[in-house]
């Protein structure tokens, strides 16, 4: 049915699985698609309580998938056509986060950029002991179509995190509360569903209303008016041909890609 997509259930849980494991389960315009329809399938199948969102291979999430050609794919690099990519890019991490049933995030190795999104969006995370997290878009003079950290961690870590784009491990994600439990690599699975099931022998009623009740406390709190902000500034940085970009992209269209992000990570590693 889905090409980017697996999809399965058992015991009132469907389980949603990212299947790029190639390219690190990265996000593309086919991803972008069918990951919302199968929350859709999820949110209307009276059998089902619980989603686990999880991915195949060694890693949640590579992020956007940066050998794709987005500034074509929404008409070119200007404001009107950024801030058009920046908008789907936000609807589609906003669909676990408007998905009517609890959605948990089952992540192992790279989880980073707008996969790191993602996963903050849904209700639970939980993350092996590999886990590495991280938002590096300020590195490439581009910007999160969301910015839901500071919601997570508070202001002061998240512009740590969001003005350098500094990773860090599983363990320090717990602390600072982006994931609810790191266990070890090999169990992440087992821990995974046995969350979920204890969470689906809740009624599908009250799930769905504590969940709506959470979210609408967020959104009245300003959440929603935060994203869509993001999305307005984002599209004037994207839209902006930084000299930093414009090296990055002569670097990827002479070197390739991996050369190119080499290139910018080797200058942070350089002031460590």
């Amino acid at each position: 049915m889905w090409n980017t997509i697996l999809y399965e259930t058992k015991e009132r849980i469907a389980h949603i699985t990212i299947n790029r494991p190639k390219v690190l389960n990265a996000i593309n315009l086919e991803l972008m698609e069918e990951l919302p329809k199968a929350l859709k399938r999820a949110e209307a199948d009276p059998a089902i309580r619980v989603i686990v969102l999880g991915a195949a291979g060694r890693s949640f999430g590579a992020g956007y998938d940066l050998k794709m050609d987005w500034a074509a794919a929404y008409g070119g690099r200007g404001p009107m056509s950024t801030r058009a990519m920046l908008t789907a890019c936000a609807e589609f991490e906003m669909a676990v986060w408007r998905c009517e049933k609890p959605v948990i995030a089952m992540v192992r190795g790279h989880c980073v950029a707008g996969s790191c999104e993602l996963a903050m969006l849904c209700c639970l995370t939980m993350a092996s002991e590999n886990a590495i997290f991280g938002e590096p878009e300020i590195r490439f003079s581009t910007a999160p179509p969301v910015v839901v950290m500071p919601w997570i961690v508070g202001l002061k870590k998240a512009r740590e995190l969001l003005y350098t784009g500094d990773p860090i491990d599983a363990k320090e994600a717990l602390r600072l509360g982006m994931v609810n439990h790191v266990v070890p690599d090999d169990k992440l699975e087992e821990e995974t569903f046995r969350l979920a099931r204890r969470m689906a022998t809740i009624e599908v009623e009250g799930l769905k209303t504590t969940k709506a009740a959470i979210n609408r406390g967020a959104e009245i709190s300003g959440f929603v008016e935060a994203v869509n902000y993001g999305i307005e500034t984002g599209a004037i940085l994207d839209a902006t041909p930084t000299e930093l970009y414009l090296k990055f992209k002569e670097i990827t269209k002479t070197e390739g890609l991996s050369a190119a992000v080499r290139w910018r990570e080797s200058q942070f590693a350089e002031k460590k």
